[in-house]
């Protein structure tokens, strides 16, 4: 072989690997949430379109159980599971029951490299806030939509969102191919952010813990140290707080509640403050339903404050 011809292929290898790494935007990860329930074919269709783009991609479910038409609770589980999953993983969230409407349905990628394939409704309020905007764009639905599904306009979960999101988790398309750049921002649902304000804490409650009805908080551990000047969460078990909950301005609970390790810390039946799995202070009973006993739900209307006795 002429060193002319090493040279062509040499060069041409190196710009067909160049061209890949350009082109590639998803892991080969696509992680589904929706409201959909597991009673019928619905998860199953999106599983086999994404498969149908490629067998080799990873399918992967968050969760299907998101309560009918709650965008907060899909808000809130997309934000406390993205940081385990590796950069480039695409996820496909559908909590829709704006589904055939003007909304728009868009990828957001965010500063920390993570795709969300999604209806712009609220369901990226959290991820976009915390992990800051990258860029937005807009589905380009005539080019990335199921053959086939033109004339349906009520199961876009799996007509354009699984398709999309399995497209760019493959690589079939890059970013750019998603459809036109949009401004950078998010329709956002209002909410109460973590923060100390002089000898409090304030936040909101994002999610019950349905299996027990523990409440958690938006309030990181952090900001309980830095309330109480404390360097180890340990010197404060057994310190009294109190804690006050409202809902849309209405109180519903102020109580004297000890902070403590788990749940044995205190009686059966007795209130607890504690560090929740995400690290963030949560509020529960000894072997009983926190939510049930005193009326407690979750969503952006509902606010926390702990203050320091």
């Amino acid at each position: 072989m002429s060193v002319t011809k090493i040279f062509f292929v040499i060069a041409m290898a190196s710009y067909l690997q160049f061209s890949q790494l350009v082109f590639a935007s998803g892991n080969g990860i696509v992680v589904f949430q929706s409201d959909f329930g597991l009673s019928d074919q619905a998860v199953s269709a999106m599983h086999g379109v994404a498969l149908g783009v490629d067998k080799n991609l990873k399918v992967e479910d968050l969760t299907h159980e998101i309560p009918a038409y709650n965008i907060w609770e899909g808000a809130y589980r997309l934000d406390a599971v993205v940081d385990f999953w590796p950069a480039n993983t695409v996820f496909v969230s559908v909590v829709d029951p704006g589904v055939g409407s003007q909304r728009k349905s868009v990828v957001l990628k965010t500063k920390s490299n993570h795709y969300f394939v999604t209806p712009d409704n609220g369901t990226l309020t959290l991820v976009a806030k915390r992990l800051g905007i990258a860029e937005v764009r807009e589905i380009d639905e005539k080019v990335n939509r199921l053959k086939g599904s033109e004339a349906s306009h009520t199961f876009h979960g799996r007509d354009v969102y699984a398709y999309t999101g399995a497209r760019l988790a493959a690589s079939e398309i890059n970013f750019e191919q998603v459809g036109p750049k949009l401004v950078a921002e998010v329709f956002s649902i209002p909410f109460e952010a973590a923060r100390i304000d002089t000898n409090k804490l304030i936040g909101g409650i994002p999610i019950l813990d349905p299996a027990y009805g523990n409440v958690w908080t938006n309030i990181p551990m952090s900001l309980l140290l830095e309330l109480t000047n404390s360097k180890d969460y340990a010197n404060l078990y057994s310190q009294e707080f109190l804690v006050t909950v409202t809902h849309a301005d209405k109180l519903v609970l102020s109580k004297i509640i000890s902070f403590e390790r788990s749940f044995a810390g205190v009686s059966e039946g007795q209130p607890l403050l504690y560090v929740n799995s995400l690290e963030n202070l949560a509020l529960a009973l000894n072997q009983a339903n926190f939510a049930k006993k005193f009326d407690i739900q979750a969503g952006g209307e509902w606010r926390i404050e702990i203050v320091t006795k």
